[in-house]
């Protein structure tokens, strides 16, 4: 099983893969840099040596790097739009620079723009960030596009959306795009998969709207509201309005066991007053105690 959470870089990107021998997983999830800033930093050779001799040191098999907050490629603001795009431009050179496959982006919000045109801007700027000669140099690393709780003008709840996106980029680029999966997203969007028959259900809805193939990595997250809130709020695995039995039929599918399950559950329980790791700990073990040999 590729299991695993999102880890803090702080005090450098290799010092993920002590965290993950600590947390005894084998997938991980990181930001490349500090996700509350437009600013990237170039990677020093240095740097991309030291992350890439803790990784062959490390049991970790999958590692995605997850973009900054700030990207919005559905954006009508100049600026922000093509700062996303530059952004993004700069997160595939940084994982192709890794030797990091995937890069986890949200589509953004169309600010009133309409959903139609919204789509379209996000299927030109990935366009733009794909063509990009930082891109064109690792054309091994994927662009997973991930599925929104749907708050406001958030594109990307509807898998439809995401099918139109990859439905207006260029055939030749389509290859390099990829859907992550949320489970609170999407069952904030609408999508009850606690029973056999709905994740049966969820599963050929994602399969019409984007061809199931194209389904590259879950992220494993209750939700603390109810189905259809549009509300993205993250609690802790059993713990929420999904259940324990609906992530023991998400890991156990036949068509999803396979791919790789990422926790961003919250880093802290009040009422237990267990903080950061321990509770990374907690989730793991109760996803581990789910899946079936």
């Amino acid at each position: 099983m590729l299991l695993g959470c999102h880890l803090s870089i702080a005090g450098g990107l290799h010092r993920v893969f002590e965290q993950a021998q600590k947390l005894d997983i084998n997938a991980v999830q990181l930001f490349s840099h500090n996700a509350r800033s437009w600013r990237l930093e170039p990677l020093t050779p240095e740097e991309v040596e030291r992350f890439q001799q803790a990784w062959r040191a490390s049991p970790v098999e999958y590692v995605v790097i997850h973009t900054s907050y700030l990207i919005n490629l559905a954006s009508p603001k100049r600026n922000v739009y093509y700062g996303s795009i530059h952004a993004l431009r700069k997160e595939i050179e940084r994982a192709g620079q890794l030797g990091i496959r995937h890069v986890n982006t949200h589509v953004g919000a169309h600010l009133g723009v309409g959903v139609e045109e919204g789509l379209r801007r996000v299927a030109r700027a990935l366009a733009q960030a794909l063509e990009s000669e930082e891109a064109e140099g690792h054309p091994d690393v994927m662009v997973l596009l991930e599925n929104d709780a749907g708050a406001g003008t958030s594109l990307g709840a509807r898998f439809e959306e995401l099918g139109a996106i990859l439905d207006n980029l260029p055939p030749r680029l389509r290859a390099r795009v990829g859907v992550c999966f949320d489970t609170c997203h999407g069952f904030a969007a609408g999508y009850d998969f606690r029973t056999p028959e709905g994740l049966s259900q969820t599963l050929k809805a994602m399969d019409r709207a984007f061809g199931l193939e194209r389904l590259k990595l879950v992220h494993v997250n209750d939700s603390k509201h109810p189905l259809g809130s549009r509300k993205d709020r993250h609690e802790h695995i059993g713990r929420g309005h999904i259940g324990l039995e609906g992530f023991r039929l998400v890991v156990n599918h036949p068509k999803l066991r396979a791919l790789p399950f990422i926790l961003e559950t919250p880093k802290a329980d009040d009422e237990a007053e267990k903080l950061d790791s321990e509770m990374d700990v907690v989730n793991l073990n109760t996803i581990r105690s789910l899946r079936a040999d």
